[in-house]
């Protein structure tokens, strides 16, 4: 009894922190910092939606409505602390590159900016903390969400997400098929990875008419067999010059400005990344035995 306790209450003041740092984040981004355009609406999201969650997962368990809530959970709170740690990461990278790097902000702007960045790497760092309290042990009965292949979910989806933004801005897979069929990868990919998500934070998977576990299992197997296609195929239709590429970064890219080149090699490197994550998915899943609680 009394380790759990202690664990609560790690828990408890870790979300805390959490709530404390992304309110801080968006609070002195909004007052002083200027944010403006695609990247500070983005930033400004990530803080608003891990703040207003992370109050809610409070409220939530300081009421004991868990009952009540038409989610499941054993899965939903270790979910939601995934996402916001991938959102207070990406808006730690984002936010200082756009309004810090190359920047002559001085004086209170520049004081507002790096304080928006410190409290977000700081909100990044409480939220993986959650997720490291949060998460299965080995042999423990937990909900999918909280074992390593459900924290991979996570991070599959987010990771197709951010590659969508880079590939359609601008449309960089429209001139051969082949980059067709690597949006396809991306987009088939994170539909099932979503799907899994949906369904274990809706406490749906025993509606599937075949088991569950069999399909976690061919899904990641052909997961794994599209990311390898894509893996190869976008940077060879991208960069090699018989198919119009340029394998180089281009004059008209010079400076810290990122340019359609730039975000060709990120496409690239995420597919490569997302690749990795569904290998160690379907590692992990192929010996790893859970119970929904």
């Amino acid at each position: 009894m009394a380790l759990v306790i202690k664990f609560s209450s790690r828990l408890l003041w870790v979300r805390v922190a959490a709530l404390l740092f992304s309110c801080v984040a968006f609070s002195v981004a909004a007052y002083g910092a200027s944010p403006s355009g695609s990247t500070g609406d983005w930033c400004m999201f990530c803080w608003i939606f891990s703040f207003a969650g992370t109050l809610v997962v409070l409220l939530v368990e300081l009421f004991s409505l868990q009952a009540r809530v038409p989610v499941s959970w054993a899965n939903f709170p270790v979910t939601f602390a995934c996402y916001a740690a991938l959102l207070c990461l990406s808006a730690s990278v984002i936010f200082p590159l756009g309004f810090l790097k190359g920047q002559r902000a001085h004086g209170e702007l520049r004081d507002h900016r790096i304080a928006a960045t410190i409290f977000s790497c700081l909100a990044t760092v409480a939220y993986l903390g959650e997720v490291s309290l949060t998460r299965a042990q080995p042999g423990e009965v937990a909900g999918y969400m909280a074992t390593a292949p459900g924290l991979l979910k996570v991070c599959e989806t987010f990771v197709a997400c951010v590659i969508f933004v880079f590939a359609s801005e601008p449309v960089a897979y429209d001139r051969y098929p082949a980059l067709k069929w690597c949006m396809a990868v991306y987009c088939v990919c994170f539909l099932l990875s979503a799907a899994v998500v949906v369904l274990c934070v809706g406490e749906c998977t025993g509606c599937l008419p075949f088991p569950f576990a069999k399909f976690l299992s061919a899904y990641t197997v052909l997961a794994v067999a599209m990311y390898l296609t894509a893996t190869i195929i976008w940077p060879v239709f991208q960069f090699d010059s018989r198919y119009g590429g340029q394998a180089r970064r281009p004059s008209y890219c010079a400076g810290p400005v990122t340019c359609p080149w730039d975000k060709l090699v990120a496409v690239a490197v995420l597919t490569a990344l997302n690749l990795l994550i569904y290998v160690a998915d379907l590692s992990y899943s192929a010996r790893l035995v859970f119970v929904s609680a």
